[in-house]
């Protein structure tokens, strides 16, 4: 009876041991954000690639405005041509998120985009910063953000369980903390030497990829996409459109983005240069405000969240922005003009953040990279629209004039949004009941 005993004992530790090991391998979906396996890995790699590509937003305007002096009607459209090829891309990448390990397509990708910022770092050594060398390097970096976006918002599901509000939310401020800091650093460039601002983006790359690895590697499940990228991109399309909820807040995402994300794209660089007569280094402390009023709404909502029904939030800062708009129309004092900013930005955090955590908590998984996919497509894709129509606005009425086209369409999403669509009754599924 002892020996049984004993032979029990030596078969049943084993187990044990694998027993607890799977244990602490497979998330528990009710733990807090922050306790969950993989989650600061994430932020810190979000992090990185954040602050890596918000440099490359101030150069691309900084260098198309300030240093090669090109009107905004040519802006527009080279801004377009950089943005469209990898918005399109944007569904492949979805589609390969799903169908695969999205870590390790983020660690490739991740590893390979520092290749662009040195590129452009030769060609300024050896020759001058020129159109063409400009528009390839905004090519590369556009590409490599098309494949890595859809990756990374499924990996957050993933990372961040039940409580998905705060997941996203909680990244969305790490992004745009660091956001800050790669924009400061690039509106130095004058200062310091694109060179050495170039090298700070590659390096942010670099280490985004090592972050992304320490999070361990899963394979796709039962629902994983099979057969060709165009099925699957558009079954994607489908699974998209058939989710009322998701389809109506990409359209109004999409719409609003077009004015809005085009403004702070091609109008305000312009603002800052014709109205107030600024340089990079002005240019970067107006992003750097609007980006510390975009963390301070993240930090407010991950206080208060989770929201029983965030699409009514969301709803009403679509009719908030008028009045920040207006002000911004009227050609403020600086001071006033900064304050502004502030509050697009707040703004600008609730939409962005209020809108992901719809898709995201009502996306279902097998398909929730490749509808991620389309919702950034609406994001990405309206910029460049939104950059061509505002620039040749620029060039026939004037600067400020091509904000007014903004305040009319969000008064519209709004009262459109209440009364036409699902997202004000909405309810999210992860809220506590009340």
């Amino acid at each position: 009876m002892g020996h049984d005993s004993q032979n029990a004992t030596r078969l049943y530790r084993p187990a044990l041991v694998a027993t607890r090991l799977h244990r602490l391998k497979t998330p528990d979906p009710h733990a807090g954000v922050w306790h969950r396996p993989g989650f600061l890995a994430y932020l810190q790699s979000t992090a990185f690639s954040g602050m890596a590509f918000s440099m490359q937003q101030l150069l691309v305007s900084w260098l198309l405005i300030g240093v090669l002096l090109l009107p905004a009607d040519n802006v527009g459209l080279l801004q377009a041509l950089m943005g469209l090829p990898g918005i399109f891309l944007m569904l492949w990448g979805g589609a390969s998120a799903d169908r695969r390990d999205p870590r390790g397509l983020l660690v490739g990708v991740y590893a390979i985009t520092p290749l662009c910022p040195v590129f452009l770092i030769a060609m300024d050594q050896s020759m001058g910063i020129a159109i063409w060398s400009v528009v390839l390097w905004g090519l590369g970096m556009s590409v490599a953000m098309s494949f890595s976006t859809p990756a990374q918002q499924a990996i957050l599901s993933r990372v961040s369980g039940n409580a998905i509000q705060q997941g996203v939310s909680a990244s969305t401020a790490a992004a745009f903390l660091v956001q800050i800091t790669g924009i400061v650093l690039a509106g130095q460039m004058e200062h310091i030497g694109l060179t050495t601002v170039l090298g700070v983006q590659a390096l942010c790359l670099g280490l985004s990829a090592l972050m992304i690895r320490r999070i361990d590697a899963w394979s796709p499940g039962v629902g994983a996409p099979h057969g060709s990228q165009t099925r699957n991109i558009l079954e994607g399309f489908r699974a998209t459109y058939g989710n009322r909820t998701i389809f109506n807040v990409l359209v109004i995402n999409f719409i609003s983005s077009i004015f809005n994300a085009g403004a702070f794209m091609t109008v305000l660089p312009f603002i800052v240069k014709r109205i107030y007569d600024g340089d990079a280094a002005v240019l970067a402390t107006m992003m750097a405000v609007f980006f510390a009023g975009a963390t301070m709404a993240n930090v407010l909502m991950y206080r208060l969240m989770p929201f029983t029904r965030p699409g009514r939030l969301y709803l009403m800062m679509q009719l908030s922005r008028i009045a920040i708009l207006f002000v911004l129309w009227i050609e403020p004092s600086w001071p006033v003009f900064l304050a502004a900013i502030v509050a697009w930005g707040i703004n600008m955090g609730f939409t962005t953040t209020l809108a992901r955590t719809i898709v995201q908590e009502t996306a279902e998984e097998a398909f929730r990279a490749r509808i991620l996919s389309v919702f950034t497509l609406g994001m990405m894709g309206s910029a460049p629209i939104g950059a061509i129509v505002l620039g040749f606005i620029i060039e026939t009425f004037g600067t400020l004039p091509a904000l007014i086209p903004a305040m009319g369409v969000s008064l519209a999403l709004c009262i459109l949004g209440i009364w036409k669509t699902n997202i004000w009754s909405y309810r999210s599924p992860v809220a506590l009941p009340g």
